[in-house]
C-alpha cells in the first residue's frame, strides 16, 4: 500500500469512527428524553402513595379498629347520600334540599378520602354503596347496621312520603344517622392505639365537629316545622 493510500484508508478509518460515535450518542439521548409510558407512570404514581401510606404508618401505626371505622364509615355515608338524593324528588323543602345537598357534596368526597386511605394500606375497598359490617355467627355470615344506620323499613317509609312529611322525617331520620357516626367516632377514639394515624385522626375528629353542628341545625329546623302546625 503507497503511503497517500495509507493516509486515505485512515482518513475513511476516523470518519466511520466519528459517525458512530455521533449515531450512539443520539441513540442514548433519544432513549433518555422518551416519556415514560402511561401505564408506567400510573404504576409509579400508585407505588409511590402506597410508600407514603408505609411511611406513615411507620410513625404512626394504624390498627384494626382504624381500618373497621374508615370502612364502616364508607357505607354509613353512602346511606347518608342515598337518603338526601331523595330530596329533590320527594318535595322537601328549599332549606332541606340545600341541607341535602350539602351532605352529599361533603360526604362524597369523604368516601373518595377513605377508599384511597384503604387502597394505599393494601386494604379491602368498599365500593361506596350502603352497607353494614360483616358478622360471622353460628358458622354464618351477617350484616350489621353501623350504628344510626336506617333499616330499610325506615328507608321505606322515607321514600312513601312527600312535602312537609318528608321534611319531617328526612329531618329526624338524618339527626339519627349523624349520631350514629358521632358514636362510631367515640368508639374509635376508646379502641386502645387507634385514632393516632394522621389521617384517620383528622377526618374522625372533623366528623364528630361537622356532624354534631348540623344535628344542632337540624333540631332547629325539625322545631320550626313542628311548629308551623300551630301557627294561625
Amino acid at each position: 500500500m503507497t503511503a497517500t493510500n495509507y493516509l486515505r484508508y485512515s482518513t475513511a478509518l476516523l470518519m466511520a469512527a466519528a459517525l458512530a460515535a455521533c449515531g450512539g450518542g443520539n441513540h442514548q439521548s433519544a432513549v433518555v428524553s422518551s416519556p415514560a409510558p402511561a401505564g408506567a407512570a400510573f404504576e409509579q404514581g400508585e407505588a409511590a402513595a402506597i410508600a407514603r401510606a408505609r411511611a406513615d404508618s411507620a410513625r404512626r401505626p394504624y390498627t384494626e379498629a382504624d381500618v373497621a371505622f374508615m370502612t364502616g364509615m364508607i357505607g354509613h355515608h353512602a346511606q347518608a347520600i342515598e337518603m338526601s338524593r331523595m330530596a329533590p324528588t320527594h318535595g322537601a323543602s328549599a332549606t332541606v334540599q340545600t341541607l341535602a345537598e350539602r351532605i352529599i357534596n361533603a360526604q362524597e368526597d369523604e368516601i373518595a378520602t377513605m377508599q384511597r386511605w384503604l387502597r394505599d394500606r393494601l386494604q379491602p375497598v368498599p365500593d361506596g354503596k350502603p352497607h353494614g359490617m360483616k358478622m360471622m355467627h353460628d358458622g354464618m355470615e351477617h350484616e350489621m347496621l353501623m350504628p344510626g344506620m336506617l333499616t330499610d323499613a325506615q328507608m321505606k317509609q322515607l321514600d312513601e312520603s312527600r312535602g312537609k312529611e318528608f321534611d319531617r322525617l328526612f329531618l329526624t331520620y338524618m339527626i339519627q344517622h349523624h349520631r350514629g357516626a358521632l358514636t362510631m367516632v367515640n368508639e374509635l377514639f376508646s379502641s386502645y392505639g387507634a385514632g393516632q394515624d394522621e389521617l384517620v385522626f383528622k377526618f374522625a375528629s372533623d366528623v364528630n365537629v361537622d356532624q354534631t353542628t348540623e344535628i344542632a341545625r337540624m333540631e332547629r329546623m325539625l322545631f320550626a316545622l313542628a311548629m308551623e302546625k300551630y301557627s294561625p
